[in-house]
């Protein structure tokens, strides 16, 4: 088959990919961005939430037989466009080429009162399909779990990581589903013969705590059990909070108010309607997990999963506040280092001044994920270049007890640090 895999480069989506390029299937890949070399499929970039008109998906449903659409928006992006506008223009446009077969992956709950509007723009994107003359299939996963982690999933191994096992109050249970039997159910659904309009949970077959979740990936992960560590409440919001204020710099982040209001209405589902339509077994995740144990590179990925955000906000502010002082209560030191090279007071004036505008807009840079990269590359090199003036104009700070020539190092090896976990796809 020819199928067209909306969001084919998230955690869902790439497993989907991946194996039904084992299979034989030739995939057209949909997402916002297109990232070369990825095998066996042709990668289209689109914005769903921009394709909100049919007439902008039938040149890419050309000769396409099956739809898997896999596309989930953030906080922070454009939801209702993403969920809804645009997956119902794809809809539309399914309908109008002949393309009967369309699987859609929501989430599981939406059925219930709406919390988020996350929640809310899923259960009408499903509406949206349902309203179709189509083949059409709506899958509800719970936390899916596998051996790549991206959001809920990698929030899991972070917390596991922690020092104690902290418990998010006011959460509600989870039913944590294995990313194969995920894969499994598209595969039995994109058969000729496999039902049509039907909407499954898809939940593993055990409910459990949030934080019992985590302590299962602690023990994965090799990890001594922890005290679990309730947060207060304030504790609890300001760390949403704090999410909130990274969504809106850029980044990608499963804790923040849309996540609070999800936690608060759980991750549950009734598996049986999904066991009986497709004969499907969901495996115990304590079990699947204890099948593939913790590797190296699973524990390296879960500390700087957690400490990734400390990474990137002290690093940040470590070049705004640098040039901040230099602007400030320490313009006298740095004119003197400047005066001490024998430059002019004049030229020396200014570069302090531009040295101290460049550390703020680098640190800038660094805060807001789309030029995060860009500020990583000036942070390294004007650090290399700092060490060069340095060295020609005041040599003596080689040998100054304090080392401000010498912390140079550190503070370059953190940069390639940041550079080296940036992706967080």
């Amino acid at each position: 088959m020819r199928i067209l895999l909306v969001g084919g480069t998230g955690l869902i989506g790439s497993a989907i990919h991946a194996r039904l390029a084992a299979e034989g299937h030739e995939c057209v890949l949909l997402s916002r961005h297109t990232s070369g070399g990825v095998p066996n499929a042709r990668h289209v970039a689109l914005d769903i939430a921009q394709a909100t008109d049919a007439s902008a998906w039938k040149p890419v449903l050309a000769g396409i037989d099956a739809v898997i659409n896999a596309a989930g928006a953030l906080q922070g992006q454009d939801m209702q466009g993403v969920h809804v506008a645009g997956s119902a223009a794809l809809y539309a446009a399914c309908e109008s080429a002949g393309v009967r077969r369309v699987i859609l992956f929501s989430a599981i709950g939406t059925n219930r009162e709406a919390r988020s509007d996350f929640s809310r723009t899923k259960q009408e994107g499903e509406a949206a399909l349902m309203a179709r003359d189509l083949d059409w299939v709506v899958l509800r996963p719970s936390v899916v779990v596998g051996r790549a982690a991206y959001g809920g999933s990698a929030l899991l191994r972070g917390l596991a990581s922690l020092p104690v096992l902290p418990v998010m109050p006011g959460t509600a249970p989870i039913q944590p589903v294995h990313l194969d039997d995920v894969i499994e159910t598209v595969l039995y659904f994109l058969k000729p013969d496999a039902p049509s309009r039907v909407v499954l949970d898809l939940a593993g077959p055990r409910q459990m705590a949030f934080s019992d979740a985590v302590a299962l990936f602690r023990h994965w992960l090799r990890r001594r059990p922890a005290y679990r560590f309730q947060l207060p409440a304030w504790v609890a919001s300001a760390a949403y909070r704090a999410g909130d204020v990274a969504q809106m710099l850029g980044w990608r982040t499963p804790v923040n108010s849309t996540a609070q209001a999800e936690m608060r209405r759980g991750a549950t589902g009734d598996p049986s309607p999904w066991r009986q339509a497709t004969g499907a077994e969901p495996r115990d995740i304590e079990t699947a997990l204890a099948l593939e144990p913790a590797s190296v590179q699973e524990r390296w990925f879960a500390r700087l999963y957690a400490l990734k955000p400390l990474i990137f906000g002290v690093f940040g502010l470590f070049w705004i506040v640098t040039g901040i002082i230099s602007l400030g209560p320490g313009w006298e030191i740095g004119m003197s280092y400047v005066r001490e090279g024998g430059l002019g007071e004049n030229f020396a004036a200014l570069t302090v001044i531009a040295g101290a505008l460049a550390d703020i807009l680098i640190g800038l840079a660094i805060l807001w994920r789309p030029s995060s990269r860009y500020g990583l590359w000036a942070a390294l090199i004007i650090s290399l270049v700092y060490v060069v003036i340095g060295t020609t104009l005041v040599p003596r700070l080689w040998a100054d007890p304090l080392g401000p020539m010498l912390k140079i190092w550190p503070v370059l090896m953190l940069n390639l640090v940041a550079m080296a976990i940036r992706e967080d796809r």
